[in-house]
């Protein structure tokens, strides 16, 4: 539809044919499309929203982001007071909202054992998941896959989130397996279906995808046991980003979970007793075959030495005359375990499919780092550019509003954002205004700092953030509060 869109402090006064109301400024939007911001359901952009450096948040104003949510996977900050407190000390560009993070909290009490938790230790793990909640998160993030949250029983995590439902808060999962690591993707699907039915809570599948050569082609199993759930009255979602390669840590996508037990020096010990690597390298290597080969695998990050970041593993093990295997094992030594990687293992066929889904919304799953430092996913400057223009826009896969709707009106639903995500009068006006013929995402995998283009306007809580194409210097995100306290900058 074609309208006039007024905002008067931070809300939408009115929408509608309005030529003669009086207005201090007028935005010609002319041939450009008028949304509500978009909410990114999982990121990792909080821990640089947190300093002065990148608090304003370009690479997120720049795709056309107003909301965050943020400490995903299971990691980030269990003392969310702290974390909110570090967010507003600066100003922050868009608006930000918590999770509590069951690995963190896990780590917190148990440290890094690989056991199942006691009843005591369950008991604080409760209370730090119910501290969290009262100041005001959205919900709890699990990291099943990573330890140590793989370390944990689905029943631990199903009384979690009977805490979590206390408050009305959802769950969203990094499920435990997206390939056949361990108990496999379909089992792990019903894992987040068991805390969604059993807590009584919504339950969201993050950057839902079907990894690896060995499970290509599993996106329609997947959908059925989600649409069954739903069927049977369990509310459950999925987030997606929309490219064909995922972003981790080298000893996350190739150490076997119980050699990670006790952290990463453990670990780097390990590596140096010469029995358990006799066992750990066939694992190694199988992993490695599950996500295709030391050809699928991009070094992202590299701390010892920058100009291996952006090669592929295949490259660095010929130049050092060694196979994958000891390779993997002998940057990990070199870096004290801090590789990151970028792994292409999706089928665009599976991608698309999981994008269909009217359940489905976008996520990016992006960092937030200083522009030029290391090679990072292109998807922490493009993911929403990208997925209305080569998704929606170029190849049709699915319609534009479909597109839209993804990244705006389903996110605030899912979350219970009561007064973001749609433009009717009476909402915040977070709002970005697009010209889609010019939109594009110009990150690349080898050359990834780049912002995106065609977001002309972007206005957070009804101040611009970004005005006629270019950012100002307005900080007027929020941290928000699951029942609508909003914090502000703090004075």
């Amino acid at each position: 539809m074609k309208a006039d869109v007024a905002i008067a402090g931070e809300r939408i006064l009115a929408v509608g044919e309005l030529e003669e109301m009086e207005a201090d400024r007028r935005l010609d939007a002319t041939g450009l499309y008028v949304s509500p911001g978009f909410i990114d359901a999982h990121t990792h952009a909080g821990v640089g929203l947190a300093t002065a450096e990148l608090s304003h948040g370009k690479p997120l104003l720049a795709q056309g982001l107003t909301t965050v949510m943020v400490n995903p996977d299971g990691g980030g900050e269990v003392d969310l007071a702290a974390q909110r407190k570090a967010f507003l000390t600066n100003g922050i560009g868009p608006n930000i909202g918590m999770m509590v993070p069951h690995g963190s909290a896990r780590k917190e009490v148990m440290g890094e054992e690989d056991s199942h938790a006691s009843p005591e230790q369950l008991e604080r793990m409760k209370d730090l998941v119910r501290a969290g909640m009262e100041e005001g998160a959205f919900g709890m993030s699990s990291g099943l896959f990573y330890a140590p949250g793989s370390f944990a029983d689905i029943s631990e995590v199903v009384e979690l989130g009977k805490v979590v439902g206390e408050y009305g808060g959802l769950y969203t999962s990094h499920i435990r397996d997206e390939s056949d690591y361990t108990i496999g993707l379909i089992a792990s699907v019903d894992e987040v279906i068991k805390v969604a039915r059993e807590a009584e809570i919504p339950g969201i599948v993050t950057h839902v995808k079907a990894l690896g050569p060995r499970v290509w082609g599993y996106s329609q199993a997947v959908i059925q046991r989600i649409e069954q759930a739903r069927a049977e009255g369990v509310e459950m979602w999925a987030d997606q980003y929309p490219y064909d390669a995922s972003a981790t840590g080298l000893s996350s996508a190739l150490v076997p979970r119980p050699a990670m037990a006790g952290g990463t020096k453990a670990m780097l010990e390990r590596f140096d007793d010469a029995d358990q690597m006799d066992e750990m390298r066939p694992q190694i290597a199988e992993n490695l075959e599950r996500r295709g080969g030391a050809d699928r695998i991009q070094i992202r990050t590299f701390p010892p030495d920058t100009s291996l970041e952006g090669k592929r593993l295949s490259e660095i093990a010929q130049a050092r005359g060694l196979d994958p295997i000891e390779t993997t094992i002998g940057m990990l030594k070199e870096a004290d375990g801090d590789v990151g990687i970028v792994s292409y293992n999706m089928l665009d066929k599976d991608i698309a499919n999981l994008m269909r889904q009217p359940w489905r919304m976008t996520a990016s799953d992006g960092d937030l780092v200083p522009m030029g430092e290391g090679v990072p996913h292109p998807r922490s400057y493009g993911t929403f550019p990208r997925m209305l223009a080569k998704y929606a826009r170029d190849e049709e896969v699915v319609p534009l509003s479909t597109a839209i709707h993804s990244m705006t009106g389903l996110p605030a639903t899912v979350h219970r954002m009561k007064d973001r995500g749609f433009i009717r009068e009476g909402m915040i006006a977070d709002i970005a205004v697009f010209d889609l013929e010019n939109l594009r995402e110009v990150a690349t995998f080898t050359d990834p700092h780049q912002l995106s283009e065609g977001i002309r306007f972007l206005a957070v809580n009804g101040e611009l953030a970004i005005d006629d194409g270019e950012f100002t210097d307005v900080l007027s995100g929020r941290v928000l509060h699951r029942n609508g306290e909003d914090r502000l900058r703090t004075q």
